[in-house]
């Protein structure tokens, strides 16, 4: 199945690359045209993620531009999507962006309700968290069912934030504040109704999730979930010509996350530090560039549960992602692979436009990109492991934590293509590939 859907990708590419070819013979590169008032995207969310798989549903971005003199920039942004995947997740998800409400202040609104009824657990502290591949794809428990979603457990997410944004010295050097609700439930996967209505192929109770819970390296009052409130600061440095796609500038930001007990219904609370810069370089202009992120987001005081250590932080309008691997962070290594008290991820990409025209009055453009990501572990989450048994029973992996292994950078590689209709309407299909087996094999994003 991966080696179809990589062969579709390579065959899209060629089709792509030579569509564009042909488009240049016939016509010479026209500057965009200007848009003004409102303009739609929308497609029917049809779409393959390793992580997830089948993703069926619809999403829709309205934007308006208003008198349209500061095309590509909008006035207002309102993204709906609903969609479902054949691994039981669902998004129901609405955001509203615009810099009018408060004269002055971009905000951005999100209320999300995201159900993943298989979401990644592979443990703590990168490699010290022993994955094995062969296990999850070809491991029985002692009845004879598979055990492909060990390294998983359930979450419902219940999201919901406001964040803003404010001129220090113009555009270029910004305050930002907001808050956030997370109300997260974790559980086992539901193998009982994944394997109703099968007579074969049935899937086994087993998961890490559940060893870690009855070994007690998942605290009680941390394993179902828990609500928090996330009250945030920060400064951003933004010289970029273009949010969507920048060719020239840099993206800097700081941001301190204070989510204080009190406004819990749990005891724990903690206080985290985001620090995460962008670069944009142009190799040939309105075609090539080149750019580069990295960023740190750790714990400077108090304890995180670790249902909340995963995200990945970032400032409007982009959202907070899960953990690093998978589609926003590490593409090839396997979503949530790497999570700790403190983490570092770096991307690098080079993308180069093959196609630049105007289709039914709109400005759209196709390009090409090869990326190369990193992420590691540098703050380990102490929790304790003297729960572990000395000898593991049978039908579980061989090895599950090795105290021993050293942390060294995760790595994932790949391509992609990008279809992008008035510079802010962008569909992305990437390709990666992991570098050691211990954190996966490809995804398609």
């Amino acid at each position: 199945m991966k080696n179809r859907l990589l062969s579709i990708c390579f065959i899209s590419l060629i089709f792509a690359a030579t569509y564009a070819q042909e488009a240049e013979e016939l016509a010479p590169l026209k500057q965009d045209k200007v848009k003004t008032g409102f303009n739609l995207g929308g497609v029917p969310v049809v779409a393959y993620d390793s992580d997830i798989g089948f993703k069926y549903g619809a999403l829709v971005n309205l934007y308006w531009y208003g008198d349209g003199s500061r095309y590509p920039q909008y006035d207002h942004s309102l993204y709906v999507e609903w969609s479902r995947t054949t691994k039981g997740n669902g998004i129901n998800q609405i955001t509203y962006e615009t810099d009018k409400l408060l004269p002055g202040i971009r905000s951005l609104f999100e209320a999300s309700y995201l159900t993943e009824k298989a979401l990644d657990f592979y443990g703590f502290n990168g490699y010290q968290a022993v994955y094995d591949l062969d296990f999850e794809q070809n491991g029985y428990d002692s009845e004879g069912y598979a055990n492909r979603l060990y390294y998983r457990h359930s979450r419902k997410l219940l999201r919901l934030k406001a964040d803003f944004q404010g001129e220090i010295i113009g555009q270029k050097l910004r305050w930002l504040g907001g808050i956030a609700y997370y109300g997260t439930t974790i559980d086992s996967v539901d193998i009982d109704g994944l394997n109703e209505g099968k007579d074969e192929d049935l899937l086994s109770h087993n998961s890490l999730y559940g060893n870690y819970v009855d070994w007690g390296m998942i605290k009680g009052d941390q394993a179902k979930g828990g609500n928090h409130t996330i009250l945030k600061g920060g400064l951003i440095y933004d010289t970029r010509d273009n949010e969507p796609n920048p060719f020239t500038g840099v993206w800097s930001e700081m941001q301190l996350h204070y989510a204080p007990s009190f406004m819990s219904n749990t005891d724990y609370g903690y206080l985290r530090l985001i620090l995460t810069h962008r670069q944009y370089f142009t190799l040939i202009p309105d075609w090539m560039n080149l750019a580069y992120r990295v960023s740190y987001q750790g714990k400077i005081a108090g304890e995180m549960p670790f249902y909340m250590m995963p995200f990945m932080f970032q400032s409007a309008p982009k959202l907070t992602t899960d953990g690093l691997g998978g589609s926003k962070t590490v593409r090839g290594v396997r979503r949530n692979r790497i999570v700790g008290d403190g983490f570092v991820f770096g991307n690098f990409e080079l993308r180069g436009k093959i196609l630049r025209t105007t289709l039914f009055k709109q400005n759209f453009y196709i390009a090409l990109s090869a990326f190369a990501d990193a992420g590691m572990v540098v703050q380990k989450y102490n929790f304790d492991y003297s729960g572990l048994p000395d000898e593991l029973p049978a039908d579980l992996p061989d090895q599950i934590i090795d105290l021993e292994a050293k942390e060294i950078p995760h790595i994932g590689f790949g391509g992609g293509i990008h279809f992008a209709l008035n510079q802010n309407f962008i569909i992305t299909v990437d390709y990666g590939m992991a570098a050691k087996k211990s954190d996966g094999d490809t995804g398609l994003y």
